[in-house]
Order: C-alpha cells, then sequence, then structure tokens
C-alpha cells in the first residue's frame, strides 16, 4: 500500500516507519528530521527496533497515495487539510489527539476514518525515533459501522506487525480516547510527572475527575459512555504506559504549544454547549493556556 504519514513528529515517525517495513510510506514532516531521514534512513529504537528508508519531504502537498495518516498536532489540523486537498487519497485517517475528524471531512473528498493509537512514541532527534511502549491502533468508521477502507487499511497496519483492530463503534471510542487524554494529558503537564503517577493518590482522583466529566459530555452528545468506562479506561492506559511522559507533558518541557484546546477544552466547549459543569477541565484549560499565554505560545 502507498500510505503518506503527515506530521512526521514522534508518533507519526513511529507509524510511518513500522509501516515503511513492508510498505510504500512518504513522511510529511519538518527539517531538519525529514533530511536527515532522506540522508541516513529512520532508526527505531526502543520497545520496537527497525532501520527503514521511507520517503520524507517538507512540502506535502500534491501528493496521492492509497492512504493519508494525519498525525499532526490538533491545532494545525486546518493547514493540513488544505494541503492534503491539493492530493489525491482513497482514504485518510486521523490519529491525532481531539475530535479534528470532522474538520478534516469538511476539507476532503476522500474517506475520513477515525483512529486512536497507544503506541508511546519520543522523537530522540533527527532521524531517530524511540518506541516507549508497545500499544494498539483502533480504526474505523467515524459515524460507526463497518467499511471495506477499513478492513483494507487494518489489513495493512497488522501486514507491518502493528497491533491494530477494525472497530465498528468509533463513536464511543472516539470520547473513551478524549476521556483518557483528558485524565492524563493535563494532570501529567501540570504535575510534570510520568503517566505512571496516575495510578494511585491526589493526580489519580483529578485523572478520574476530568476522565468522567468527559463521559457526562459524551452522553449528552448521544454518544453511550458510562462513567466507569471511562475510568477504567483511564487507569488500563496509566498502568499499560506507567513510564511514558505524555505528549503534552513533552510539550510542556520544550515550551511548545500543547493540545489543550483539543483536549481539555473541547471538554469545556461542549459541556458549556449542554449546561454541563466540568470544573476539573476548566481548570486544568485555564492553567495550561495562562502557561502558553505567559511565553507568547498562543
Amino acid at each position: 500500500m502507498d500510505i503518506v504519514v503527515f506530521g512526521a513528529g514522534s508518533l507519526g515517525s513511529l507509524v510511518g516507519g513500522l509501516l515503511a517495513r513492508v510498505h510504500e510510506v512518504t513522511l510529511v514532516g519538518r527539517d531538519p528530521h525529514v533530511s536527515r531521514v532522506r540522508e541516513t534512513g529512520l532508526h527505531i529504537t526502543g520497545e520496537r527496533t527497525a532501520h527503514v528508508h521511507p520517503d520524507a519531504v517538507a512540502d506535502g502537498g500534491n501528493l496521492a497515495a492509497d492512504l493519508a495518516i494525519v498525525t499532526v498536532k490538533s491545532f494545525d489540523t486546518s493547514d493540513a487539510a488544505d494541503t492534503l486537498a491539493s492530493g489525491s487519497f482513497e482514504a485518510v485517517l486521523s490519529l491525532q489527539n481531539g475530535l479534528t475528524e470532522e474538520l478534516l471531512t469538511t476539507r476532503l473528498d476522500a474517506p475520513v476514518l477515525a483512529g486512536t493509537a497507544t503506541y508511546g512514541a519520543r522523537l530522540l532527534e533527527p532521524g531517530q525515533v524511540e518506541c516507549t511502549g508497545v500499544g494498539r491502533v483502533v480504526l474505523g468508521a467515524l459515524d460507526g459501522g463497518t467499511s471495506s477502507h477499513a478492513e483494507r487499511i487494518g489489513k495493512a497496519f497488522r501486514d507491518a506487525d502493528i497491533e491494530t483492530l477494525v472497530a465498528s463503534d468509533m463513536p464511543r471510542r472516539r470520547w473513551e480516547k478524549l476521556a483518557v487524554n483528558a485524565g492524563i494529558n493535563a494532570v501529567t503537564a501540570l504535575a510534570r510527572v510520568d503517566n505512571g503517577a496516575l495510578a494511585d493518590g491526589d493526580a489519580a482522583d483529578v485523572g478520574h475527575a476530568a476522565a468522567r466529566e468527559t463521559a457526562r459530555v459524551a452522553r449528552a452528545e448521544s454518544v453511550r459512555l458510562p462513567n466507569r468506562v471511562a475510568r477504567d479506561a483511564l487507569d488500563t492506559v496509566v498502568e499499560e504506559t506507567a513510564k511514558n511522559r505524555s505528549s503534552m507533558l513533552q510539550d510542556v518541557e520544550r515550551d511548545k504549544r500543547t493540545e489543550v484546546d483539543a483536549i481539555s477544552g473541547v471538554v469545556v466547549d461542549k459541556g458549556d454547549d449542554h449546561g454541563i459543569d466540568v470544573p476539573t477541565n476548566r481548570v486544568l484549560a485555564g492553567l495550561l493556556r495562562a502557561w502558553e499565554s505567559e511565553r507568547g505560545l498562543r
């Protein structure tokens, strides 16, 4: 399968590199990373290892492939969609944080699939990405049900030895992912702790509260997500990724803009739409936005 990975940061480089073991892959990212990949290949270290030689470009315009995988930061989705619209793809899969698929759908002619990925990844230096945890990719039709595109893409991922599930209940899984992200990302970023610190104690209480609020908003959006299911999903990811440093924590450590608007922020916005109070997410979003504003990142 010909695959374009639009957003060759940590996760995009890892997923694209693993896929490149058996598929034709083009990574779209920023220099000096993509230049190094073109020159010496992409080195994957950690819990998965490989040395692959995908194509790598800084300009993602006018590309054509069977599949485009979108892994850019949520706040770059609009620009990514405009660039992807100049190309031609049979399907598009989002593995982003937040609820970005609707925006992609409005801008692109190709069918857009929803996805989640719990693989841990960290970009160590240009041309080298570390797999910090083996997880699973889950993908399927945005509105639920079956999809021939999803089945084909799922097979392509499994052929590359990526743990993959093709699911028919992606509306619930998207909100479950949002609940997990709301419970982990902002909390770890503000407390400066690994995911495992949310296993118990005060940090766990805050994470559980954020996840429960997200579940309540999901139900108001007509998505069945019980509080218990959201909490259990959070606990499972914390256990499985205990040594990981969340993407939001990595952003804070590097003085980069975070995805708080697409995680805690979207819970607040949709909660307001339905008249649902979400005090934990509101505080988490407010603190991170204040941190970004003080550094001129917003």
